[in-house]
């Protein structure tokens, strides 16, 4: 009986001092570990992210306010970037960043669209999915290849409840956008882009058509027919495929542009945002009428179309 406690005793003392071993084995290998493969952390990342307003909504780009704070930190991302957060966050990243935040401002959605359902032509009922990327796929929904398909993919992605379609076409309230760009990032067609607002109200071009005037009246009766009007009486716009444009980092808030509005033939280019004090809110009006655009193309040429 004493020479198996003693055996027992043994196998237990030598299990514990096996156990030690491995433990102080362990911890100098993690300890040699964290020195070799230790990755310094900016502290300016943590600072970042308390700036941040934690939405993650992937507007900046990036899959979270984490991965932005990282990428602001490390000096290959804008401070400007982040739409809930605004001016005053891009201020805030501006300051911990020592950088000058220059001429950041707010982007804003704007459909490059302003035909509802009674200005279209050459309409036939879709009976597929109600869904702007489904009726994308079908040739002949509506007369333009270019032009809102109304069926609210923007308004469903929107968490903000910032963009609505009415009659037809989407409209934003700029009372409610944010800049979270989930709207530009699921319309099929590219219709939407984000503009920076310079003011509370910003000169937009609400049209995506780059086709000829005549093949444009023979769908739309307020599309844009390419007539460059704008362009020769205003250095804001320029022509690009039939469709005028405006470049917003030359953007002048103060240009005189009353005589290219005045010239354009379908009242194209109309001013969109908060309106000035006493005036009707633009969020209960009319979608974007004329032509402004930022960052934007149509993909109504890479769709394969049917029927």
């Amino acid at each position: 009986m004493d020479t198996l406690l003693t055996t027992t005793n043994v196998t237990i003392g030598l299990a514990a001092v096996v156990l030690s071993l491995l433990a102080v084995a362990m911890a100098y290998v993690l300890g040699w570990a964290n020195r070799v493969f230790h990755v310094e952390v900016d502290p300016r990342v943590e600072k970042i992210n308390e700036a941040l307003p934690g939405a993650n909504c992937g507007g900046c780009g990036y899959v979270g306010c984490n991965e932005y704070a990282e990428a602001v930190a490390a000096g290959v991302a804008d401070v400007t970037l982040c739409g809930p957060g605004g001016t005053s966050c891009a201020a805030q990243l501006a300051e911990i960043m020592g950088v000058d935040p220059g001429k950041a401002r707010p982007l804003r959605a704007v459909v490059h669209c302003r035909a509802d359902r009674d200005m279209r032509l050459l309409r036939k009922d879709y009976e597929g999915e109600r869904t702007c990327a489904a009726a994308n796929l079908v040739g002949g929904v509506q007369g333009c290849t270019y032009g809102c398909l109304g069926f609210g993919d923007c308004e469903r992605s929107c968490d903000y409840d910032a963009i609505h379609v009415k009659n037809g076409v989407a409209v934003v309230d700029y009372e409610k956008c944010i800049g979270c760009k989930a709207c530009a990032r699921v319309c099929p067609r590219n219709i939407i882009s984000m503009v920076p607002f310079y003011t509370e109200r910003m000169l937009v071009i609400g049209c995506s058509n780059h086709d000829f005037g005549p093949d444009v009246k023979k769908v739309c009766t307020v599309g844009c027919t390419g007539c460059k009007a704008c362009a020769k009486n205003s250095d804001v716009f320029a022509m690009d495929e039939n469709l005028p444009t405006i470049d917003y980092e030359a953007y002048d808030p103060d240009a005189d542009v009353k005589t290219a509005l005045d010239k354009c033939p379908m009242k194209g280019l109309v001013y969109v945002g908060k309106p000035p004090s006493g005036k009707p809110s633009l969020r209960t009006g009319e979608p974007p009428k004329g032509p402004a655009r930022a960052d934007f193309k149509t993909t109504v040429d890479d769709t394969d179309w049917w029927g």
